[in-house]
């Protein structure tokens, strides 16, 4: 398996160099602690496993290669990712904790590394509706 080297990160991602000299990057929404901790956090990671795994003991987050080889040629232009672009406001940890489903499943939906059955779909269509007409009774 590939080995990380070196961490990166934009606005809006994050990278990763391995030994082959491959470059992967993830959507930092992947990782809710990731992409809500500062530069200053961000930095402080150290290369676990054997170049297998990525450790940021401040914010208590761990991303292993796998993550981004997963996220490797995903699509996010699908159902599930456009109706949380639409709504960017939307707490998707909320939304998973209504659905009974894990938050990182969601988000694997989201961001096309997961491809969600028609069912779900419609699931995660249902939940958020529920969850706008509890909002009208206010």
């Amino acid at each position: 398996m590939e080995k990380i080297v070196n961490v990166w990160f934009t606005s809006d991602r994050i990278y990763i160099r391995t030994d082959e000299d491959n470059i992967y990057g993830c959507p930092l929404g992947m990782f809710p602690l990731l992409k809500e901790a500062s530069n200053a956090q961000r930095q402080e990671y150290t290369i676990e496993l054997g170049g297998e795994a990525l450790r940021w003991p401040s914010i208590d987050e761990d991303i292993h290669i796998s993550s981004f080889l997963e996220a490797k040629g995903t699509e996010t232009d699908n159902e599930v990712s456009d109706i949380f672009a639409r709504f960017p406001w939307i707490n998707i940890s909320e939304v998973a904790r209504v659905m009974g489903i894990n938050r990182s499943l969601l988000t694997r939906y989201i961001y096309g590394i997961k491809k969600p059955s028609a069912e779900k779909v419609m699931q995660i269509k249902d939940t958020l509706r529920q969850m706008g007409q509890a909002m009208t009774t206010l």
